[in-house]
């Protein structure tokens, strides 16, 4: 067998899971099997040899494709919705079982909330809640951070199952708390920081933040925490991430770190340092006053 012929036997193993992943995120099966052409195409142009992960890399590359479809088919508002929903005509339908297993599994109306939601939401939740991808593989394919893509499908799961977006009061809440958080660590108010901080609470920063020096790859605990940000972010911003209060520290005016923090019960449970060059190029940053 030809080294070809071996790559397209490969591929056609994983043709049934990409013509699924594909289906699931655009809602037409047209459209899929143009995205799962399209990926071979790819495939048979690229350095094979080199792909450690061929399952990976072909879903990785299959929503990329899609995630473009999704982007170009918003750009065209003049196009119905109905257009690139699943309901054919009987006499095109090539195989009835395979439509029944369609049908049950993604569902019309599930489809019809997922044309509600934006590419990049629709791509999070199909890929992590329907196929178990990582967030961290997540990640590269919508050009943000992996707690971003997180966030993403987050945003998508509630619309999924009908529960309404946290009210605008939720947000102001949590720029309090980000505010108040900033204050006691610029004051050195250890005893504020612990009243905002959840006992179980971690601090993570990425691999660039790390090598700029001062951070641990993780800390966890209240007392821990607290003692890490007493007396410091002096030169922190407010600022919107990604639509949500978090921080950001800026160098010459560039910003080298992002403070993303997670809120529960007014309770701050996470906090992520975040420098990655490729990650501040794409979040969205947008200053607010305290």
């Amino acid at each position: 067998m030809g080294e070809h012929d071996w790559l397209a036997a490969r591929f056609e193993e994983n043709r049934e899971h990409l013509g699924a992943v594909a289906y699931r995120i655009l809602g037409s099966r047209a459209e899929a099997e143009d995205a799962v052409q399209e990926t071979w195409i790819r495939l048979s142009r690229s350095d094979a040899g080199s792909i450690e992960n061929l399952g990976g890399w072909l879903t990785t590359v299959v929503g990329r494709i899609c995630l473009d479809m999704l982007r170009l088919r918003r750009g065209r508002p003049e196009q119905p919705v109905g257009d690139h929903s699943p309901v054919l005509a009987d006499d095109d339908v090539q195989d009835p079982e395979l439509e029944a297993v369609q049908a049950d599994s993604v569902g019309l109306a599930l489809l019809v909330v997922l044309e509600t939601l934006t590419p990049a939401e629709r791509l999070a939740f199909v890929l992590h809640d329907m196929f178990a991808v990582p967030f961290d593989d997540i990640a590269p394919i919508v050009g943000k951070s992996p707690a971003a893509a997180r966030q993403l499908a987050s945003r998508a799961r509630r619309r999924v199952q009908g529960t309404p977006e946290p009210p605008d009061t939720d947000a102001s809440r949590q720029k309090a708390i980000v505010a108040a958080f900033l204050a006691a660590s610029r004051g050195g108010d250890f005893e504020a920081l612990l009243e905002l901080l959840d006992p179980g609470v971690v601090l993570r920063a990425d691999e660039a933040v790390v090598a700029l020096g001062g951070a641990a790859a993780m800390v966890s605990g209240s007392a821990a925490v607290a003692g890490n940000f007493s007396g410091r972010a002096q030169a922190a911003k407010l600022t919107l991430v990604d639509g949500l209060a978090g921080l950001v520290w800026s160098q010459h005016g560039e910003p080298r770190v992002v403070f993303a923090f997670t809120i529960v019960d007014d309770r701050i449970t996470a906090i992520e340092l975040l420098g990655d060059p490729d990650y501040l190029r794409t979040v969205d940053l947008t200053p607010i006053e305290a």
